[in-house]
């Protein structure tokens, strides 16, 4: 597995590596932040539980990680083809807040909840808007080696010229050709060039515009990453993340301005992208009015920490089902997990290192190769439940696994099993519960959807479903 002993898939290569820092001990990461244009949905969560379990892994592992985390409040357009309005812009007007003001709030809304979550703090969450004069300087570095043309509405990258442009992705920018129309931005030379510095409209007032060597505008979407992790983490990078989705486009850009822009090869030595949630087939998003957020889950009962519990159960690069009987499984396992440690809080004296050791050895095994955490998480309810192992050794071993899964088993509390009972009710529980074991989960869904608009949460417990209002 290489000197350090860890493997990670490099989406670039296409295969697992041994992972090797730039610098001994030292690990830069960089892993991209939200669009701050609405509420979070709880699939973007992911790709931060994501970045969260590998920080916290390899700080286990004995690395310095100096992880950035971006804030994009500007040059996020409607269209990953350089087309469409800017979000910010237009969630602004559609809201009669300044662009600021839907910025502030909504990345104030994604701290609290990654708070809730339990992901630890970047050392540097840096706002696009904010970085204005380094986007620009980049911009100028990549105009001046000749990789850049003008057409009316902005200034674009030459992708013919970066022939190592396709490597991340695996596209094929001849079919692009093809099947694209490349007037959709008239005067592109090809579909897959992209803005380094839009333009403002003539006539129209911007909230959020600059003045630059090319003339007053906005900077591209993907310029400000290559630019933020520059400046913070320097012109080479360990690791970068983000979601399964940013692979073929932004992170595709911003290889290709970066290495060209600095002049270096490979700008990143590790790309790690992680799966989407599938919600039966349909792709959730704000545009579709089907966002399901932090929020949506605590309001029906659940802990913050059961979506950190149910992120767990499956690989980062395997999609994962994502409904409300997963949630309610989750939602069950955390809590008989948070009681088996609560339990052991009380245990006095030592464990035992040696006894500790082959469990220890299991479960960093399992994350060391590409993280993971469905094995890892085995050998958590392995020590969980045995019967074998000393309270104080199954202590100590729950309280070191969660350094890394984060589950906050030190502190959290078993929930109060106070229930309720009302004929009417317990009959709709049971009908529920039916319904699940015939595998009805349309009638399930029904009346627990039912019971929630009357703020009434099931809990499933070990004695079966049982309810209480909210």
């Amino acid at each position: 597995m290489g000197s350090s002993g860890i493997v990670f898939y490099n989406t670039r290569r296409k295969k697992k590596e041994p992972f090797r820092p730039i610098e001994p001990r030292r690990v830069r990461l960089y892993s991209c932040g939200p669009t701050v244009y609405g509420p979070v949905h709880i699939g973007n969560l992911r790709s931060w539980l994501f970045s969260d379990l590998l920080k916290r892994f390899l700080i286990s592992e004995g690395f310095s990680v100096t992880q950035v985390i971006n804030i994009t409040d500007v040059g996020h357009l409607v269209s990953d083809g350089d087309e469409g309005e800017d979000k910010m812009e237009l969630a602004a007007r559609r809201s009669g807040e300044s662009a600021e003001e839907i910025a502030a709030r909504y990345t104030e809304l994604w701290r609290q909840d990654r708070a809730a979550l339990g992901c630890l703090e970047p050392e540097h969450n840096p706002r696009a808007s904010e970085h204005i004069a380094e986007q620009i300087e980049l911009g100028q570095k990549l105009e001046a080696g000749g990789y850049l043309y003008r057409i009316e509405d902005g200034i674009y990258f030459d992708v013919s010229l970066f022939p190592r442009y396709t490597e991340l992705a695996g596209l094929d920018l001849e079919g692009q050709r093809d099947v694209q129309r490349i007037d959709a931005v008239k005067g592109k030379r090809h579909p897959a060039d992209f803005a380094i510095w839009k333009f403002a409209e003539p006539g129209v007032k911007r909230l959020q515009e600059w003045d630059s060597p090319w003339g007053r505008g906005f900077p591209g979407w993907h310029l400000e990453c290559s630019a933020m992790a520059v400046k913070y983490l320097g012109e080479k990078i360990d690791i970068h993340t983000g979601g399964i989705d940013l692979a073929s486009v932004h992170h595709t850009n911003e290889v290709a301005q970066s290495e060209c822009g600095f002049g270096v090869h490979p700008w990143v030595r590790h790309w790690m992208h992680n799966e989407f949630l599938d919600f039966g087939g349909e792709k959730m998003s704000k545009s579709k009015g089907n966002v399901r957020t932090l929020s949506d889950l605590t309001g029906r009962g659940y802990d913050p920490m059961a979506f950190r519990y149910f992120f767990l159960q499956a690989h980062y690069r395997q999609q994962q089902n994502f409904n409300a009987e997963a949630m309610d499984a989750a939602d069950t396992g955390y809590r008989r997990l948070v009681a088996v440690a609560a339990e052991l809080r009380g245990v006095e004296g030592p464990g035992s290192e040696a006894v500790q050791a082959p469990f220890k050895q299991r479960f960093r095994a399992a994350l060391a190769d590409d993280l993971n955490a469905p094995r890892a998480m085995a050998v958590v309810w392995d020590v969980a439940r045995s019967d074998t192992l000393s309270p104080a050794d199954r202590r100590d071993l729950l309280l070191a696994f969660d350094e890394v899964l984060g589950l906050d088993l030190a502190h959290a509390k078993p929930p109060a099993q106070e229930y309720e009972s009302d004929p009417r009710i317990d009959g709709l529980v049971a009908e529920r519960q039916a319904a699940r074991a015939g595998k009805d989960f349309a009638t399930a869904d029904r009346i627990r959807d039912e019971l929630d608009a009357e703020g009434i949460g099931i809990v499933d417990t070990p004695e079966g479903p049982r309810w209480r209002r909210k």
